[in-house]
C-alpha cells in the first residue's frame, strides 16, 4: 500500500475528492493514457492492457462462459483476454441509450489482430449485435472500471451511476446472481483506502482488483445492490435509459413498488422546492438563450455569469470556455454542447468577448463539460475550458480576468 498513500497523503474526504486527486495525480505523474485528459472518466492508464491481460489468471475467469465488460478504454485488455478464451463477451451500450447489452460476434476464423480489433470501441461498435431483455444472457463474470477502489472492495466510479445501475438491470433480468463476482482493473495508485461511509447501499461492491503489479481478492462481505432501487431513479434518467422503463413495467406488472425519486409522496414538497428554484434559475440564467436588448460588444449577463444567485442553486457550478472564434453562434456552440452531452442548465454567451459561461447543477456534470470542451476545435479554434475563477473566489471582478 505504500505506493497508493504516497500519491494519495491525505485522507479525502467525500466521493469527490477522491475523484479529484487520482485524476489529478495520474495526469501529474505521467500515468495516464489516451484518452485524456482523464478528468470526468474511467481513466486510461499506463499498464492497462497488462492488467487486464493478468484476468486469464483468475479461476473465476477460467470458469466462466459468459463474461460482462464495460467499454472503457483502461478495460480493453480485459475484453480481449475474454475474446482470446473464446468467452461470450457482453459489452453494456454507452449510457444504456439503446439497449443493455451488446455481444461482440468476431468474423469466423478471426486472427489475433482481428480480436484484438473486436477488443477496441470502435471493434465493440463494429462486430456486436444486441442482445435485448430477453436474450436470457446468464453473465458469469462482471468487469467494472473504476476511479479509485479500496483493498476492502468498495468502488468509486466516475459518478454518472452507470455501472451500478448496469448491475441492478442485470439483477431485474436475472442476468447476475448474488455470488456473480465482479472484477475491476485499475492502476495501483488508484487503490487507497476509503471510508465505507462514502458508500451509498446502491453502490456495487468488487471481489477482485487487477493492477499491472498485483491481484487482490477482496473478501469482500458487504451485499451487492440486490435489483433496482426506484426510489433513488429520476424521471429524468428514466427517460434518458429506454430498457429502463421496459424493466419498471415489468416490475410494476409484478406488484413491486416502482415510485420514483421525484414521484415519491415523502418527497414531494422537496420536488415543489426544486421545481421552484428551477424556475428561479431558469429566469436568472437565460438558458439556452442570451437577451437580444444587449449592446454589441457588451457581455449578454443580466447577474455574475460565474455566480448566479437564485434560491437553492448554491451547488450550481460555472464553467468558462474561451477562444471562442469570432465567427461563431451561440447556436453552434449549443449543438456542439448537445453532441457532447453536456448540456448546461444556464448559458450566458458573451461572443464579442470570444468566451461563454455554462452553469451547471452538480460538480461531476460540470467536470465532464471541462474534459470534453477542452481543446475541441470549433470553427478552427482549440476552445479553452475550465472551472470558472469565481467558483474559488466570488465576484464579476474575478470573472472578466478569464482572457
Amino acid at each position: 500500500m505504500a505506493g497508493p498513500r504516497q500519491a494519495l497523503p491525505s485522507a479525502p474526504s467525500s466521493k469527490w475528492d477522491i475523484r479529484e486527486k487520482v485524476w489529478e495525480h495520474l495526469e501529474a505523474s505521467g500515468l495516464a493514457e489516451f484518452p485524456r485528459p482523464v478528468r470526468g472518466r474511467i481513466p486510461n492508464f499506463k499498464g492497462s492492457l497488462q492488467a487486464g491481460s493478468s484476468l486469464g489468471e483468475l479461476d473465476v475467469f477460467c470458469r466462466a462462459r459468459e463474461v460482462k465488460v464495460d467499454p472503457d478504454k483502461p478495460l480493453e485488455g480485459a475484453r480481449l483476454a475474454a475474446l482470446q478464451a473464446r468467452k461470450t463477451l457482453l459489452v453494456p451500450t454507452p449510457r444504456l441509450r439503446t439497449g443493455l447489452f451488446n455481444r461482440i460476434v468476431p468474423p469466423p476464423g478471426a486472427t489475433k489482430e482481428i480480436l484484438r480489433r473486436c477488443a477496441t470501441s470502435q471493434g465493440v461498435r463494429d462486430y456486436s449485435v444486441p442482445v435485448g431483455l430477453d436474450g436470457k444472457a446468464q453473465v458469469d463474470l462482471v468487469v467494472v472500471g473504476s476511479v479509485a477502489v479500496s483493498e476492502k472492495g468498495w468502488r468509486i466510479g466516475k459518478g454518472e451511476g452507470y455501472a451500478d445501475m448496469e448491475y441492478a438491470m442485470m439483477v431485474a433480468m436475472g442476468a447476475v446472481q448474488e455470488d456473480t463476482p465482479v472484477v475491476t482493473i485499475v492502476h495501483d495508485c488508484q487503490v487507497l483506502d476509503i471510508a465505507e461511509e462514502l458508500m451509498d447501499d446502491h453502490d456495487l461492491t468488487v471481489d477482485y482488483i487487477l493492477t499491472p503489479t498485483r491481484t487482490i481478492q477482496t473478501n469482500c462481505k458487504r451485499p451487492k445492490p440486490q435489483g433496482i432501487m426506484w426510489h433513488k431513479v429520476s424521471s429524468e434518467m428514466l427517460g434518458k435509459i429506454p430498457i429502463l422503463k421496459t424493466l419498471r413495467c415489468r416490475e410494476e406488472q409484478a406488484g413491486k413498488d416502482v415510485t420514483l425519486r421525484d414521484e415519491h409522496p415523502a418527497l414531494a414538497n422537496t420536488s415543489r422546492a426544486a421545481a421552484s428554484n428551477k424556475k428561479v434559475m431558469a429566469a436568472n440564467t437565460q438558458p439556452w438563450a442570451a437577451p437580444a436588448s444587449a449592446p454589441v460588444g457588451q457581455p449578454q449577463v443580466e447577474s455574475d455569469p460565474g455566480n448566479p444567485k437564485s434560491e437553492g442553486s448554491g451547488t450550481v457550478t460555472t464553467v468558462y470556455v474561451g477562444n471562442l472564434p469570432g465567427s461563431l453562434r451561440v447556436s453552434e456552440l449549443k449543438s456542439a454542447l448537445r453532441e457532447l452531452q453536456v448540456i448546461p442548465v444556464g448559458l450566458n454567451w458573451q461572443g464579442a468577448q470570444h468566451r461563454a459561461f455554462l452553469h451547471y447543477r452538480d460538480q461531476g456534470a460540470a467536470h465532464r463539460a471541462v474534459a470534453s470542451l477542452q481543446g475541441l476545435s470549433l470553427g478552427g479554434n482549440a476552445l479553452r475550458a475550465e472551472l470558472a475563477k469565481s467558483q474559488r473566489s466570488k465576484g464579476q471582478g474575478e470573472i472578466s480576468s478569464h482572457k
